[in-house]
């Protein structure tokens, strides 16, 4: 495979602790700079890539013409901006969810994209995991009999008002943050799209805090019933499940897959024996930039597009909109 030269916007926690980690271990990939305008925040990459190259401000890398490919884990209302401007400086662009903050502004990144001839697409990473990849082989196999039912819950307490997930300004709250995670895992899965939705949501300072979600999504096999909790006030929780007439699907890690909990699926059926899957060893972070290397470099099929991000997108604005007085 074609090696290819990585540079990230910012020292950001995930980024120091998850994706930059993930980029350098990735086949074909190349963790090659870092734009901080606090040299002291490089020191943490150079520890797994001694090699790195720093650079004082996010033009400075875009400007860079070693750099092949960037990674943007800014604050949620920089994404649009930076994306467009690094597909502009002709790089390939991964951008951390959600890629932006109304469908809308997902249209101007896809012409972005076209105009440059270059591969942009949000940090959707769970859709390269084999259990999610597993989840939709049952459900288009009717392994559980006609889909019925899903419900999916992901929260976690974080009350620190210091935190970019709290301040309005930089597009926090529980359904930006993890929202994403709770309506797109269905869509992917089980091949849908929201119809009628109704939304409770708890704010706290223009941020929501809580949001739970009703109604019905709709695929070509049919209409099933939807629910979704996502809060940053309660104590962390993940799990999805999808109920069929004939079985069930229980995910107990759906999305931070062997750092939350180790990463297990299970099928459960009358008369049947369950069967579990459990994946112990896999990274989705460095699937995901393998895939994406392998989509940039030999043309083969990636899974999450900026179209699919646009559709989760659609279904934010909707929540927003169908939230009940």
């Amino acid at each position: 495979m074609q090696v290819l030269n990585w540079g990230i916007l910012g020292a950001a926690k995930f980024a120091r602790e998850h994706m930059g980690r993930a980029i350098h271990a990735a086949e074909g990939a190349r963790l090659a700079a870092l734009a901080t305008s606090s040299p002291e925040k490089a020191d943490p990459f150079k520890a797994f890539a001694p090699d790195l190259k720093v650079h004082d401000s996010y033009d400075a890398l875009l400007a860079d013409p070693g750099i092949d490919v960037v990674y943007i884990p800014l604050p949620n209302t920089l994404h649009v901006e930076w994306t467009k401007k690094a597909l502009a400086a002709g790089k390939h662009v991964l951008t951390e969810k959600p890629i932006a903050m109304k469908a809308e502004e997902i249209d101007g990144l896809i012409d972005a994209r076209d105009a440059a001839g270059k591969f942009a697409t949000e940090a959707y990473m769970i859709v390269h995991h084999p259990q999610w990849r597993q989840v939709r082989d049952w459900l288009d196999a009717g392994a559980i009999g006609e889909l019925r039912h899903a419900d999916v819950v992901f929260t976690f307490n974080n009350p620190d008002p210091t935190n970019i997930r709290n301040k309005a300004d930089m597009g926090g709250g529980s359904i930006p943050d993890i929202g994403v995670y709770a309506y797109s895992c269905v869509r992917f899965a089980a091949r849908a799209e929201p119809g009628d939705l109704r939304a409770v949501i708890h704010r706290e300072n223009d941020v929501d805090t809580f949001t739970q979600v009703t109604g019905e999504m709709v695929s070509d096999k049919g209409r099933f019933t939807y629910g979704a909790l996502t809060s940053t006030r309660l104590h962390p929780r993940q799990e999805a499940v999808f109920q069929g007439s004939e079985g069930l699907i229980r995910l107990t890690c759906p999305f931070n897959a062997n750092v939350f909990d180790q990463a297990e699926v299970t099928l459960i059926r009358k008369g049947k024996p369950d069967e579990m899957i459990r994946y112990p060893a896999v990274n989705q972070y460095v699937i995901q930039v393998e895939a994406f290397m392998r989509h940039v470099t030999e043309g083969a099929p990636y899974a999450w597009t900026l179209e699919d991000a646009r559709g989760t997108q659609a279904m934010i604005d909707k929540v927003f909109a169908s939230e009940q007085g």
